[in-house]
Formats: C-alpha cells, structure tokens, sequence
C-alpha cells in the first residue's frame, strides 16, 4: 500500500479532498469551488489551496469527476464500455507531477449513448466493498450499471432527481404548494402507481389535479412525486437488466435515498444491499493509489 495520498472528488459544484497517510484518513476538506464555481480563480489555484500543507513533490494526487471534462481543468478522456476495472488506474491522464485524473467511462451502441465521470471511482470501490452484477448509483442522474467481476459490461442513466426538482419547482405540478412534508403513505402510494403503471407521462398531470381536488394532500405532493419517478425507474429498469431475485444488487448512495430504492425492490421481489456513496469513492482511489504505486 502507498504509504501517503491525496484524492480528490471534484463535481461541477463542490470539491472535497482527504489525506490519507498509512491507510489512515488523516485530514480532510471541502469546498464550493466545483469547476463550475471557481470564481475567476484557475483550477490550479483552487488545488493549490485545498491541498496546501499536505502536498510533497512525491505525494500522489488523484481526482475524479468534473475535473476531467471539458469543463474542467483537462479532459480525461472516456473509456469506452465493456470496460475492465484495471483500466481505471492504467488510463490516468496527468495534469501536475504526481497529479493524475481518473478517466470517466461511456457507452455508445445503437440503443443506449452514455457518460459518467466520479461514479466509475465509487464503482471500483462498490466492487470491492460489496460486489454485484447491477450497481444502482442513485442521485440526481442514477446510474444502473451492469457488470462483473473484472468489467463493467454496460450502464444507464436515469434523471429521476432532476426531474423531480424539474416538476416540483419549474411547472405546474408544483405551483404555488405549501413546504412540503415528508410522508411515507404518500411516498409508498406514489411508488405503487409508479411500479404498477408504466404511462408516466399521463400521470404527471393528474398529481396536480389531485392535489386541486382534494385528493392528494397539498403537502404531500412532493412524496407522492417521488415514489412516482423511483417507481417508474426501478421497474423500467430491472425489466432491462432482470437482475437475480436470488442476488442482491448493490446500491451505492446516503441512507435515506437509499431506502426509496430498497422499498421499490422490495415490492418487484429484489433484494438489496447499501454502501455509503463516499465509502465506495474513497475505496476505490485507494485501489488505485495502490496500483499507482505498484
């Protein structure tokens, strides 16, 4: 094992970073200088600074995410799926000395065109952590990711967050409710018409109707909103891939959005299993830290 690292999750909004000495989380930072917030600052500037009292000349660097795109401060290139996993740590694209970016991955056949950029490090880490055939990456873009042992075969790309935020805040849907409450009947009501129904569209407008006749408590619409979405995806999805009902797939996110998903699996007769999204990040840059210094 290397004995000392940096890595570094930089998104198009927020970057965090740790220092890692002998294994051991020794520092870490966070900041809301994502590459697409710099505020006149260079990329370098904002690495110098999040990374200062840390860094040697001989200390590895290692960043995923938006860092890498075009956006960002060097493209690192997509490996295209199927991809294996050791590709990862062979295909770094330097930017300092000792400072690398983690490619991103892509898909692109006749039925399915798709990136990814961060994910495909908490990916290797998930691998490690609780290894699956289907990986399901929930958040504002959900990633579905199929894959083995040593490849990542194929993936998806669901906009299920966004599109909740889209509806609940920019269209009608949404206008002029109360704060919302959290609501579990209202969720599972929701993700039972999503599961059960697989017209989405028309049913988007009836959530403003019933909340305008009375039928959908006006503080409840953006539970009821979710299970919708989550439970279109989850049965969209697992009719794609048909995962074993005998295997667990592995969700890779923070508790509480985990558990709308394990919900919708339930009710299709999946199982489960959780892994803190920066869990899996920070096991897989040190899978690749590792074979950096190897």
């Amino acid at each position: 094992m290397t004995s000392r690292y940096i890595a570094i999750d930089w998104g198009s909004t927020n970057l965090r970073a740790w220092h890692y000495q002998d294994g051991i989380c020794i520092d870490s930072r966070q900041t809301t200088a994502g590459v697409t917030r710099l505020n006149g600052k260079t990329p370098e500037a904002v690495f110098d600074e999040v990374t200062q009292g840390w860094r040697e000349k001989t200390t590895p660097v290692l960043m995923a995410g938006m860092v890498g795109s075009n956006a960002g401060w060097k493209i690192a290139p997509y490996l295209p799926c199927p991809a294996r996993f050791s590709d990862l740590s062979q295909q770094l694209t330097p930017v300092l000395d000792n400072v690398w970016i983690i490619p991103g991955l892509c898909v692109q056949s006749d039925g399915n065109c798709n990136v990814m950029r961060g994910e495909e490090t908490q990916l290797l880490g998930a691998r490690t952590l609780g290894p699956s055939s289907l990986y399901i990456m929930p958040g504002t873009h959900c990633k579905w990711v199929h894959a083995d042992n040593e490849t990542v075969q194929d993936f998806r790309t669901v906009m299920t967050g966004e599109l909740h935020h889209i509806l609940l805040n920019h269209s009608l849907i949404g206008a002029g409710l109360p704060e919302q409450q959290t609501s579990r009947e209202a969720f599972e009501a929701g993700l039972h018409r999503g599961i059960n129904d697989s017209d989405l569209l028309p049913r988007l407008f009836e959530i403003r109707a019933a909340h305008v006749l009375g039928e959908l408590p006006r503080s409840e619409v953006s539970e009821f909103l979710s299970g919708l979405l989550i439970g279109n995806e989850v049965a969209a999805m697992t009719r794609l891939y048909a995962p074993d009902t005998q295997q667990p797939v592995t969700i890779v996110a923070n508790p509480s959005l985990s558990q709308r998903y394990i919900k919708a699996l339930e009710l299709l007769g999946y199982q489960a299993k959780v892994l803190d999204g920066d869990n899996a990040f920070q096991a897989g840059i040190r899978s690749i830290a590792n074979a950096v210094a190897n």
